[in-house]
């Protein structure tokens, strides 16, 4: 059973925003649902919007009812009634500009008369959904009116969403300004990809079975391919996206993430910072990316299921001759015992056939040909796919004997559902996050060397993909599985991409 987080104040800077209103309120619902908020808990919204703590709550409900995210549920028709008014009875509003010192005083004063209130203990957690340009400022604010000061008695936490930095030039930065502030163990970098219950899966898949820990190294696996691929455009983030990219938004994080689950070396415990430090191992030890390891593309217009979908150059906010890209795949090595000579090949796309996120080890075929009626050539590989989204399980493809009076093989599988087994959904990701930070558990939280040992493999191409725009752009139709030249990225090297399913 989960301990119950201590008591403590919760203040959301970006109070009116999508994030908020998508992901953190659900979330903190959520928990509340399942008893898993701190017994005594206040959240303090701050916003430039100039409205009331009524107000606001009411925009929140509105938004819940129409977009309610419970556990094991993507939609339910309303919220629980009791479960909302007892959270939100707790939820107050300060209209403020993140950049005025007066900002920051009379939020100690909030936070003062909150904690006198509800007995909060003096515990503070503050969390940044707001845009990246504002994280330093709004740290410096908080420290230099000293609400970021902790003793034995109680702890003070920031919360800091992604982006962490456009490059590493600009982490670095952003590192060295907020620990001015803050201690390491005080800042809680989020990725929601690592909240989601299949990732956090892959640890007890390896380390938990003794079937698959023996097996997982070079020796067993020839290649490993990492898909994160979406049906949705850039929606209403053309501003956002455009001075972003696919690889910026998703390959540090998200899918760096994903390969470091995958390949980092056993730690000796739990603990936090004893994870943290062997993921980050995985990014220092690979191997240093060229051009020819990596395809750029940008969809064009074309069809998803039945809908036609104008061209990423097409969408509302979006230049004309716009160098952007949509989509990127690549081509990994780690230089080190377990992996040396194994590629692992990453590719996440917008406007893709479909949405899936999965994780394929395919294993390297038997030595020695010993059923000969079946061709060599259909002879197919095994695969273990970890099923990220939105169909969460895990699939091992194997081959056994067909019926009848011959030795034919074919590939066949066995294959785990989450919901099916559990007889529950795993959660969305943000619950599982906010109650660690709740609780101080930073095991799924990236560390200062984490951020920059990632962005230190990637830098060297945004400076190149920066100095050569691509002449080719649109290269995928929208509804493809990407450009051509993506597929051969793999065939160089006598491999293809799986089908996304």
């Amino acid at each position: 059973m989960a301990k119950t987080p201590p008591n403590c104040a919760m203040v959301l800077f970006g109070a009116h925003g999508d994030l908020t209103k998508r992901l953190v309120i659900p979330a903190l619902y959520n928990l509340a649902r399942q008893n898993q908020l701190p017994k005594n808990f206040a959240l303090l919204g701050v916003d430039h919007n100039n409205c009331t703590a009524k107000q606001w709550r009411d925009d929140l409900h509105d938004f819940m009812e129409s977009l309610t995210q419970s556990k094991g549920e993507a939609k339910e028709k309303k919220i629980d009634e009791k479960v909302w008014k007892k959270l939100s009875a707790n939820f107050h509003y300060l209209t403020a500009d993140f950049t005025k010192d007066k900002t920051y005083s009379d939020l100690g004063a909030e936070l003062a008369k909150m904690d006198k209130a509800y007995k909060l203990d003096g515990n503070a957690l503050f969390y940044l959904a707001v845009a990246d340009r504002f994280f330093g400022t709004v740290v410096d604010g908080l420290g230099h009116a000293g609400l970021l000061k902790q003793n034995g008695k109680h702890w003070r936490r920031v919360v800091i969403e992604k982006p962490f930095g456009h490059d590493l030039k600009s982490a670095k930065e952003l590192n060295a300004r907020i620990r001015k502030q803050l201690d390491e163990h005080q800042i809680f970098r989020i990725d929601h990809f690592l909240g989601k219950e299949t990732v956090q899966n892959i640890l007890a898949l390896r380390f938990a079975n003794g079937l698959f820990e023996p097996i997982w190294n070079r020796d067993r696996i020839d290649h490993v391919q990492i898909t994160v691929a979406e049906t949705v455009g850039v929606e209403e983030r053309a501003g956002f996206y455009e001075v972003t990219g696919a690889l910026r938004d998703m390959v540090p994080n998200h899918l760096f993430q994903l390969v470091a689950m995958m390949a980092m070396e056993p730690p000796s415990s739990f603990d936090a910072d004893v994870v943290r430090a062997r993921k980050a191992d995985v990014f220092k030890a690979m191997h240093p990316l060229t051009t020819s390891d990596v395809v750029r593309g940008q969809y064009g217009a074309g069809k998803i299921g039945d809908e036609a979908v104008r061209a990423y150059r097409s969408e509302d906010g979006v230049k004309k001759d716009s160098a952007t890209e949509t989509y990127v795949a690549m081509k990994l090595g780690i230089d080190n015992w377990r992996w040396a000579g194994v590629p692992f090949y990453i590719r996440t796309g917008k406007r893709m056939t479909r949405r899936s996120t999965e994780i394929a080890i395919r294993f390297k075929r038997a030595p020695y040909a010993l059923f000969r009626e079946t061709k060599t050539e259909e002879m197919k590989s095994d695969w273990l796919v970890l099923r990220i989204q939105p169909d969460e399980g895990i699939c091992l493809h194997f081959n056994a004997k067909q019926p009848g009076t011959e030795m034919v093989l074919d590939s066949v599988a066995l294959n785990f559902n989450y919901k099916d087994w559990f007889k529950a959904a795993p959660a969305v990701g943000y619950e599982t996050l906010l109650y660690d930070v709740f609780t101080g558990d930073g095991t799924l939280f990236q560390r200062a060397d984490q951020v920059e040992a990632a962005w230190a493999v990637v830098d060297p191409i945004l400076k190149a993909w920066a100095e050569e725009k691509p002449t080719d752009f649109p290269n995928y139709k929208a509804g493809s599985a990407g450009p051509k030249a993506a597929d051969e990225l793999l065939r160089e090297d006598g491999h293809a991409w799986r089908a996304i399913e």
